[in-house]
């Protein structure tokens, strides 16, 4: 009887199985829209600076490919060359050619280029992320999953944006400005970061104007 018993219940256990069997995972959906609307997307917010530190956000982390001995930076670099540059021993970077899109400079050394956040640690920890865990916030900083979120730049953009949004800085390519609006829209949405009215104000200047026909291309990160 007792063999009759445990044979039933591992039938029902079988039986049973594709009730309790885990969830597939929800698969993600890429969104597009125009920039018009998809400013319409954006929370609004007052901006929160206080406790912000670059240290908040874990950064470079070993990338994508852990094995390889690159860092995030020295992925975003090889991912964007124009011509691939050498990689040596521990991940050393020589050579190459890369184009920075704000300002259309030619960089032939990897050193004279950084790898900036679309939207820089400083406004993401004011627009939202001072509430995230670390872990969130560590892949935020090393974010390769959408070209727009990490972009390789010549130094001098990149100090003069430091961490300012579109009120405050636009690149200096004026071919470059719907471009950049719809990486720094795209990346707000990808990661449920808010704005502030004076962004929305800038950014809809252009939305409505010379970039009307813009796409943003956006996968949220839950």
């Amino acid at each position: 009887m007792i063999k009759n018993f445990t044979r039933g219940l591992a039938a029902l256990s079988l039986s049973l199985a594709p009730l309790i069997a885990p969830a597939p995972a929800i698969a993600q959906t890429t969104e597009v829209t125009t920039l018009a609307d998809a400013l319409h997307r954006l929370p609004v917010a007052r901006e929160q600076h206080e406790g912000y530190t670059r240290g908040h956000f874990k950064h470079w982390n070993a990338g994508l490919n852990k094995k390889d001995g690159c860092d995030t930076r020295a992925e975003v670099l090889i991912a964007e060359a124009e011509e691939a540059p050498e990689v040596g021993e521990n991940c050393t970077l020589s050579d190459g050619e890369w184009v920075s899109y704000h300002d259309n400079q030619e960089v032939d050394d990897p050193d004279k280029l950084a790898v900036q956040h679309t939207v820089p640690l400083a406004e993401a920890w004011a627009s939202g992320a001072s509430g995230w865990s670390a872990e969130r916030r560590e892949k935020y900083a090393n974010d390769q999953g959408a070209p727009a979120s990490l972009v390789a730049v010549t130094e001098r953009s990149n100090r003069s944006k430091a961490g300012q949004d579109p009120a405050g800085w636009m690149p200096p390519l004026p071919s470059a400005h719907c471009r950049y609006l719809s990486d720094w829209v795209s990346t707000k949405l990808r990661w449920d970061l808010a704005s502030n009215p004076a962004e929305l104000d800038a950014i809809a200047v252009f939305a409505n104007g010379e970039c009307k026909n813009t796409s943003v291309i956006y996968t949220a990160v839950r």
